[in-house]
């Protein structure tokens, strides 16, 4: 796999909608679905970059993690300020803090093999614990395409160093 780039991220503010959901119970579909034809109503973008993004619960655990534990999925686009949020959707402020970045190449069907890597493999040997007081996304940019074997998009994976 790869060696990901480890960012000091500052702080961004995201417009979007959300929703809570679970792994078994998945509404990112429907979730994309009421966004996209939406996100033109944002204003003052940082860029056509769009975030997809977890917020889990403080004491979440990556390695236990039921997949009926719910959580707040993001569909949402950084933003330079957010004095006009668009109707029936919300702002969310991004912590800044230390994240891992892998680029995940193919389906989105196959992402589960890039979180096993991060998991599994990467994390135990790099001297980093997940940091799970922050949100986990991935960034939809310019080689992101639905349903596409070539596509690829970032995850941002939060972390902080290991204690021992």
């Amino acid at each position: 796999m790869q060696t990901p780039r480890i960012v000091d991220m500052a702080s961004e503010q995201l417009v979007g909608l959300s929703v809570e959901m679970s792994y078994t119970n998945n509404m990112t579909g429907w979730l994309w679905g009421q966004f996209m034809p939406r996100r033109h109503e944002i204003k003052n973008l940082v860029s056509q970059d769009k975030y997809s993004l977890q917020v889990f619960s403080a004491d979440f655990d990556w390695y236990t993690a039921d997949p009926d534990t719910q959580f707040v999925k993001w569909a949402a686009m950084a933003v330079t300020h957010s004095t006009e949020v668009p109707s029936g959707m919300a702002t969310l402020t991004l912590e800044g803090g230390q994240y891992a970045v892998f680029v995940h190449r193919g389906l989105a069907s196959e992402f589960l093999i890039t979180l096993h890597y991060i998991l599994e493999t990467w994390m135990p040997t790099s001297g980093y614990v997940p940091d799970t007081s922050r949100p986990q996304f991935e960034i939809l940019g310019e080689k992101y395409r639905r349903d596409d074997p070539k596509s690829e998009e970032e995850i941002w994976f939060p972390i902080k160093k290991k204690t021992i």
